[in-house]
């Protein structure tokens, strides 16, 4: 039973529902500002994640809709009375509520934004990287590859045009004998 409550450690998982009129941008300036100021007060954010607009279960100060946003944090739990207070006093936070929760803590989930541009960062750096480890004579063997390739897309087109004016000779040679055919001498 002891080596149970090692694992078990105390966090707590604020949920606040921010109105639904407000900007994209704006919202993110809300979530950095309740991160910052849960951190200013003493408290240790372990996950903050927007879980975005959702229909609300009734309506809430004529609102049907609602921004959901939930925080995981640590702290000696003084912290949450003042952190809460600030979510009370502002007009764009409609509905707040945190519980104590014991147990492994909440692992933080990369946000799309940057799981996107890690992503971009990644691939350039492969690039970069693939490019620069080049000798030069992988740089020429991949020029001349590029020259062939070009010639022989140059070539083909070539030897369509040609089959192309064989065609039309044939045709026109055809035409020219029906032509003489149905013609009296």
């Amino acid at each position: 039973m002891s080596e149970i409550m090692i694992n078990q450690e105390t966090y707590y998982e604020t949920m606040y529902i921010l109105r639904p009129d407000i900007a994209e941008e704006e919202v993110s300036n809300h979530i950095e500002n309740y991160n910052n100021l849960l951190e200013k007060i003493g408290g240790k954010i372990l996950d903050s994640q927007m879980r975005g607009k959702r229909r609300l279960a009734y309506p809430i100060a004529k609102n049907r809709e609602g921004i959901y946003v939930q925080l995981s944090h640590q702290g000696d739990g003084q912290h949450i009375a003042k952190f809460e207070k600030a979510m009370r006093l502002s007009e764009d936070v409609i509905r707040y509520m945190t519980i104590k929760q014991e147990g492994p803590l909440p692992t933080p989930k990369p946000s799309k934004k940057s799981s996107q541009n890690t992503e971009k960062q990644e691939a350039e750096e492969a690039t970069n990287e693939s490019s620069a480890n080049k000798t030069s004579d992988e740089k020429a063997v991949l020029n001349t590859k590029k020259q062939e390739a070009e010639e022989a897309t140059n070539e083909s087109s070539a030897n369509k045009i040609s089959d192309e004016k064989a065609v039309l000779n044939t045709e026109k040679q055809e035409a020219e004998e029906a032509t003489n055919e149905s013609s009296p001498n």
